[in-house]
């Protein structure tokens, strides 16, 4: 049976990859996409969301969640998804009807399949933080949360100590962290193993599917965003991976720890803290997920998309 899913994300470039595959992969069953801001403002990553699926037209068609307008981001030091978080190819704006908030969309979700459903959090983690505040007991009907977010050995691409995700909203992700639920982390240090050269875009699905046409006008601009922004010549796709945790769960070693995230410091909100005393004084709360088969999971990309091809 596909396992179903619920896709949080905050639709940058990236994000985008990962909803190409997951809306055509069988062995997903995508009840619902919600976003958030993060990537780019609460207004864009809506529609962002709407025309991607819009243009995707998907054999499923799921339910889709609008952004909270009242969404604050911090600052970003530096953009890499360029002024429309897609690489500044200005989808049509594709306004589907009938969408509702975000967190309403998740929590309807779980109420209609409860204890069935894997949340899949690629973005910050405001939407989740929300629901689980609107409504405390809904944490009896999450199945699981697999989160593209933290950083364990301290080194950040936002702060010296902070990855982008937690940095947008650090009460939301400790608040996350924190509750009962089946929680698996895919950090900064699992996702940026995989490395993508630019021989990816020879490997695209054909400009002539529809998704084929969006990966190969999206691609390009993070490889020079990579180039000028970071120096590098190859590009990570942090939530792709973390999708394929999801889907491959078989390709990544996993270890359980004890974590919070710090929410106070001046140069420290939103790290991710593990408790690594020899004497632990905290209760294990989630699987950290801390290593990779790199070419297993650059061969699950790859054929996720192709798929995503065939199917447009």
């Amino acid at each position: 049976m596909p396992r179903k899913v619920i896709l949080d994300i905050d639709p940058g470039i990236d994000d985008a990859v990962a909803l190409v595959m997951a809306l055509f992969d069988p062995r997903l069953e995508v009840l619902a996409v919600t976003a958030t801001g993060g990537n780019v403002p609460a207004e864009q990553a809506t529609a962002n969301l709407q025309a991607l699926v819009g243009l995707l037209d998907p054999p499923r068609l799921p339910r889709l969640g609008l952004a909270p307008a009242d969404t604050a981001l911090p600052e970003k030091p530096f953009n890499m998804h360029g002024a429309d978080g897609l690489g500044g190819i200005n989808l049509p704006r594709a306004q589907l009807h009938g969408g509702h908030v975000s967190e309403k969309v998740i929590w309807e979700t779980l109420r209609a399949h409860p204890r069935e459903i894997t949340i899949v959090a690629l973005g910050p983690l405001t939407n989740l933080s929300r629901v689980l505040t609107r409504d405390p007991s809904i944490v009896e009907l999450i199945g699981e949360v697999v989160i593209a977010g933290g950083t364990v050995q301290g080194a950040g691409n936002v702060t010296p100590v902070v990855d982008f995700n937690f940095y947008c909203d650090p009460r939301a992700a400790r608040h996350v962290v924190r509750e009962p639920v089946t929680k698996t982390l895919v950090p900064l240090e699992t996702t940026g193993q995989v490395i993508f050269g630019f021989d990816l875009l020879d490997q695209l699905p054909d400009d002539s599917s529809r998704a084929g046409d969006i990966l190969r006008r999206m691609l390009p601009h993070a490889f020079r965003a990579h180039r000028q922004l970071l120096g590098s010549e190859g590009i990570s796709m942090h939530d792709v991976v973390a999708l394929v945790a999801v889907t491959n769960p078989e390709l990544f070693e996993r270890t359980t720890v004890a974590a919070d995230v710090e929410t106070g410091g001046e140069l420290t909100a939103g790290m991710l803290v593990v408790d690594r005393r020899t004497v632990r004084q905290w209760r294990p709360n989630l699987d950290l997920l801390v290593n990779c088969d790199v070419p297993a999971v650059k061969d699950c990309i790859l054929r996720g998309l192709a798929v995503a091809g065939a199917g447009t």
